[in-house]
C-alpha cells in the first residue's frame, strides 16, 4: 500500500500554506484589507480557541475539487480521493497537532471529532466521519461522534447554535474539530457553540481547506506570494509558539 508521504506527494505542488501576518485574519486567516479580523470574525463569538487551515483551498483548482468530489462522487473516484485527503490530515496532525493545541491553549485534545454536514440527508454518511474515525492514525482512537444535525430550518452557512445537538454531555474534555472545508466558518462555529453548551472545554478547528476566490479584492496578488511547494514542515502556528 502507498503511504502517507507518497498519497501526498502531489498535493504539495498545488497546496498553500496559510501563514499569519498583514492583511491577514487572525481567526480564520482570509485575506483583508489591513484589518485584524475579517468582517465574519469581528462581528462574531469566538466559539472556537483557535482555527487551523493546512491549506487555502481556491475555487475551481485542484484541492477545491478534491474536497468537493470525495463526497459526492462514489466508487473507485471517491475512495482514491479520501484516501488521499486522509493522508493530508495524518501528515499535517502528526506534525503539527502540538501547535494546534498550544494555540488553544492545551496542552492536547482528549476527543476528536468532524462538524456534521449542513445538510440533514447527507450528514449519517459523511465520509470524513469515516476518514478520522477508521483511517488516520493520530485521530482513529481519541474519535467519538459527538454531533448531530438537529432538526431546526436552519442554513447551511448560517451561525446558529441550534443546528447541531450534541449527543452526550461532556465534562470539560478538549476536542479537536475537524472539517474539510471553512467557508464562512458557519457550521464549525455552530459545532463549538454546541460542543461548549455540552459541557466541552476548549476547542480547536483543523480544516482542510480554507475556501478563497482569486478573483476577490487582491487575492490573486497574495495568493503569488506563498511559497511553493507546499511545506510539510510549518503551519501557521509554529514560529509563534516555537518563539514561547
Amino acid at each position: 500500500m502507498p503511504t502517507v508521504t507518497e498519497l501526498t506527494a502531489g498535493y504539495g505542488n498545488f497546496m498553500l500554506g496559510p501563514r499569519r501576518g498583514p492583511n491577514v485574519c487572525r481567526v480564520c486567516f482570509t485575506f483583508t484589507d489591513g484589518y485584524e479580523q475579517c468582517f465574519a470574525c469581528a462581528h462574531s463569538r469566538p466559539w472556537l480557541d483557535a482555527v487551523a487551515p493546512i491549506s487555502y483551498s481556491i475555487a475551481r483548482e485542484q484541492l477545491h475539487h478534491a474536497l468537493a468530489s470525495y463526497k459526492r462522487l462514489t466508487g473507485e473516484v471517491a475512495r482514491r480521493l479520501a484516501a488521499e485527503l486522509a493522508a493530508v490530515l495524518w501528515r499535517f496532525l502528526a506534525g503539527h497537532e502540538p501547535c494546534v493545541a498550544a494555540a488553544a491553549g492545551v496542552d492536547g485534545f482528549a476527543l476528536v471529532t468532524t462538524v456534521p454536514s449542513g445538510d440533514r440527508e447527507r450528514d449519517p454518511q459523511h465520509p470524513l466521519r469515516a476518514i478520522v474515525g477508521e483511517i488516520v492514525g493520530p485521530t482513529r482512537e481519541r474519535h467519538e461522534r459527538l454531533l448531530e444535525r438537529a432538526d431546526a430550518d436552519i442554513s447551511p452557512r448560517t451561525f446558529d447554535r441550534r443546528k447541531f445537538r450534541p449527543l452526550r454531555p461532556l465534562d470539560g474534555e478538549t476536542v479537536l474539530l475537524i472539517d474539510d472545508t471553512w467557508t464562512t466558518g458557519a457550521n464549525a462555529q455552530s459545532a463549538a457553540a454546541a460542543l461548549k453548551q455540552a459541557g466541552a472545554g476548549p476547542v480547536a478547528a483543523l480544516v482542510i481547506g480554507r475556501h478563497l476566490n482569486r478573483e476577490w479584492h487582491e487575492n490573486e496578488r497574495r495568493l503569488r506570494g506563498i511559497t511553493q511547494p507546499f511545506d510539510w514542515s510549518r503551519c501557521a502556528f509554529c514560529r509563534e509558539h516555537a518563539a514561547r
